[in-house]
């Protein structure tokens, strides 16, 4: 019997990023989710479950690390997803809003980074997600909550909400987030 796979394509200049140093991100990602990654040099990545995997859902882990690292995160933040099963990897392809119109596309990554990147910056801080602007998407790295008040951030900025809105609705956005932080913090004492 044939084991489960998945096909990923990669931008060719992340390849060599997804394999790491002597090829210790591969390695690290092959014995964490338990799977076996075959990477060509044109960006093709198939991910094979080995042998051993007794959960399946990790070949879906190791596609969305896989898929991370090759829309710009680093090894070490894509490696957020393998030590919290929380954790999760969301995309927006400015390509499916904006068409093929590169000018607009350009706009908006300009308008989702902001002056020397504080736009970005800001996402990240006031939501403790991980956000990357890279060719046509924006990758987002975080728990759900992290991760949804991100996203709506980001699409805040693409309906053309000026940054100090976005900034507010991140501020009472974070606030929610600490309580609710509180409160799972508070409920096993309460015991």
């Amino acid at each position: 019997m044939s084991r489960p796979d998945m096909f990923v394509k990669i931008p060719k200049e992340r390849v060599g990023i997804l394999i790491g140093p002597e090829g210790k991100v591969k390695k690290n990602i092959e014995e964490k989710l338990e799977v076996k990654l075959e990477i060509d040099t044109e960006g093709s990545v198939t991910i094979v479950l080995s042998e051993k995997a007794k959960d399946p859902s990790l070949l879906l882990k190791a596609k969305d690390v896989v898929t991370a690292i090759g829309r710009g995160f680093p090894p070490e933040t894509a490696d957020r997803l393998i030590r919290n099963e929380d954790e999760i990897f969301d995309m927006i392809d400015l390509r499916v809003i904006f068409g093929r119109s590169e000018s607009d596309i350009k706009r908006i990554k300009g308008r989702i980074i902001g002056a020397e990147g504080k736009t970005r910056k800001l996402i990240e801080e006031l939501t403790e997600a991980d956000v990357v602007v890279y060719g046509h998407t924006v990758g987002i790295i975080g728990s759900f909550e992290e991760a949804d008040a991100a996203r709506n951030a980001v699409q805040m900025i693409v309906d053309g909400c000026e940054h100090h809105t976005v900034y507010n609705y991140l501020q009472k956005k974070r606030t929610e987030l600490k309580k609710q932080k509180l409160q799972l913090w508070e409920k096993p004492q309460e015991k």
